[in-house]
């Protein structure tokens, strides 16, 4: 049986919401804008903004441990899992590295989709100097195989939102395939979309996770509250 987790609470100092909490995971709602791990930036990375919550929290005086399993693009939103152990994280690499675990994602686009629910496979080449993954129908040098399945579940105004489920996770997947269907996604200027939104952020969110818990072997699904703005909320 699949848990679900409870209502998120929210640290007011960092404005954090975790979603989920015990001894060996702390998975919370990035907010769009937010940095899993550092990079050349210098800014301060969500896994030790973390750090510093769990160490105030739990009155802990050394150094705090805190692994990460997964990331999220700058600019997406949803569900991220850290281990609070060692154990947890060579767990979750592994439940992650084969599979094993379900990411949902919804994501919001201005052009209608060719199908109502598809299976995109396509072959993802990176460029690193441009940040970017080009998606190619065919096999290309240096490129990895990656597979999504979308389906419309709602249809606004102006836009259509999608849920997506991931089978593999390369280097901007969805923003890529999305792209390459000519859908990009409201907000992703790399990717084709018009125009920027305001907050820098774009219309993707990691919505649910599904996995193994790593030590008390119980299946549990987080669910990621959409981010407040008038688009998301008429996804509800």
């Amino acid at each position: 049986m699949s848990k679900k987790n409870p209502e998120p609470t929210h640290s007011n100092k960092n404005n954090l919401q975790v979603l989920h909490e015990d001894n060996h995971l702390l998975v919370v709602n990035k907010r769009a804008g937010d940095l899993v791990q550092g990079d050349s930036t210098g800014d301060k990375p969500l896994s030790e903004i973390l750090k510093s919550y769990i160490a105030e929290k739990y009155n802990k005086p050394g150094a705090v441990y805190l692994g990460v399993v997964h990331r999220l693009d700058r600019p997406t939103s949803g569900v991220v899992a850290f281990a609070r152990t060692s154990k947890a994280l060579t767990r979750l690499n592994k439940l992650f590295a084969e599979r094993k675990t379900k990411k949902t994602y919804w994501a919001v686009v201005k052009n209608c989709p060719p199908q109502t629910s598809e299976k995109l496979v396509h072959f993802l080449k990176r460029n690193p100097k441009q940040n970017k993954s080009y998606a190619h129908t065919n096999e290309v040098p240096d490129s990895k195989r990656a597979v999504l399945s979308y389906t419309i579940i709602k249809k606004l105004d102006n836009y259509y939102v999608l849920e997506i489920e991931l089978e593999t996770g390369r280097h901007h997947q969805i923003r890529s395939q999305l792209a390459a269907i000519g859908c990009p996604i409201k907000g992703d200027l790399k990717y084709g979309f018009d125009r920027s939104n305001k907050d820098g952020s774009i219309h993707l969110h990691a919505r649910q996770l599904t996995f193994m818990h790593p030590v008390v072997k119980e299946e549990i699904t987080i669910i990621a509250p959409l981010p407040k703005d008038p688009i998301w909320d008429a996804c509800l």
